[in-house]
């Protein structure tokens, strides 16, 4: 295909958005296109760690775009993909408006299918939720370069992912509620387990203890707090002594908020830090116990945790990683995903490759090939009230146009 042809064919310089629409909040991931050059192998890999081409081939260089709302927000979130026109682009090249569709997943693609045709004039094309997060977590650890990372003691550590020896792998999505995939190859995977307590148990429990009105709020008061004012450690029980028959140090948490049995104390005694740093290991500590039991069922060694509830934060991180690494005595290893709360987004755009009748290279190229240059040297979502993206919250890539 001639690369001058795919720009005629583009509505607009973004293409290809897929939406996936949680209980608790909307993921975007959009293609912008910026221009069509000849590159050669040498180019191509230069600093820009493009993808490996053939001598003077032409690219479509461009960037996946990351950007979420609170569902409760949708309308924000449906006046940001009008403004910048991310529906119109990539999808029934030539044909009218009331003939665009968007891929979507999640319970939120049925549930506000008729707000987003009476808004935007598209339908939704929807995609199974379950096969988006697995798509999502194999294109991500395929495709993009320094992508899954260990996290210990205040430092991250990226792992080279062989891709001949990917599977199995237990992928814990950690989103308003949890699952848990036991994946074994390109669509072949199995939800093993699961649990209510999520994401939207630390954003729920926390609004009704603390009075923060957002999830990102929630989070930063916990950075401040001290859990031992609260929790009910092995060393209070024992007398500041440890338990070491079965292996449990003094600083070791025997009851999450146990300490509020017998302080004789309101609610109002406890500083809303303190509640929200409590209630955050509770539910780490608790994903990843459940997690690593379910990835011993089935002799997994390598677990990955995604979703938007961990948002790249130290303490989350460290927790998971500390109880996976202490039942399963150092055999298991807790490994999270730079674009963590994306999945079920990404999986979703990537099934653009199989959609009937298109000839569009975008998609296809990017999910074939690999690797992927990701922009960023460190990974940190905190996306801006109207869901701009900055620098840090996307890929560069360069695209072959066979």
């Amino acid at each position: 295909m001639d690369p001058r042809t795919v720009h005629s064919q583009q509505n607009s310089k973004s293409s290809h958005l897929a939406l996936d629409i949680g209980g608790s909040l909307i993921k975007l991931v959009y293609f912008s296109r910026s221009d069509e050059c000849l590159i050669d192998d040498n180019e191509g890999n230069s600093s820009n760690e493009s993808l490996v081409v053939s001598k003077k081939c032409p690219v479509l260089q461009g960037t996946l775009h990351f950007a979420k709302f609170e569902t409760s927000k949708i309308n924000d979130c449906l006046e940001f993909i009008m403004r910048n026109k991310l529906h119109l682009g990539g999808c029934q090249h030539g044909g009218s408006p009331d003939n665009y569709t968007v891929k979507a997943t999640g319970g939120g693609a049925y549930k506000y299918a008729d707000l987003i045709k009476e808004k935007l004039g598209v339908c939704l094309d929807k995609e199974d939720e379950m096969d988006c997060l697995v798509a999502g977590a194999n294109f991500l650890l395929k495709a993009v370069h320094e992508e899954a990372f260990t996290y210990t003691n205040g430092r991250k550590e990226f792992v080279q992912i062989d891709q001949d020896d990917l599977y199995p792998y237990l992928l814990v999505n950690i989103g308003s509620g949890v699952s848990m995939i036991k994946v074994d190859g390109d669509g072949k995977f199995e939800r093993v387990s699961g649990t209510n307590v999520g994401g939207g148990t630390f954003w729920g429990l926390g609004r009704l203890l603390t009075k923060c009105e957002s999830f990102d709020e929630l989070l930063e008061l916990s950075h401040q707090g001290n859990n031992r004012v609260i929790d009910m450690l092995v060393g209070d029980i024992y007398g500041g002594l440890e338990y070491n028959k079965i292996g449990l140090s003094s600083t070791a948490i025997a009851s999450s908020f146990g300490k509020a049995i017998s302080d004789n104390k309101e609610l109002a005694d406890y500083k809303p830090e303190d509640v929200a740093r409590s209630l955050l290991r509770m539910i780490s500590n608790n994903v990843g116990q459940i997690s690593y039991l379910n990835a011993l069922r089935f002799g997994l060694k390598r677990i990955f945790f995604g979703g938007f509830f961990i948002r790249g934060h130290a303490y989350t991180m460290d927790t998971i990683s500390v109880g996976v690494d202490f039942w399963s005595k150092g055999e298991a290893k807790a490994l999270f995903l730079r674009h963590e709360g994306f999945l079920g987004a990404l999986g979703a755009f990537a099934s653009y490759e199989n959609q009937p009748g298109s000839d569009d290279p975008i998609v296809r190229q990017l999910v074939q090939q690999s690797p992927i240059s990701a922009s960023h040297t460190g990974y940190k979502i905190h996306g801006s009230r109207n869901g701009e993206c900055n620098d840090n919250e996307s890929i560069e890539c360069s695209v072959y146009v066979s």
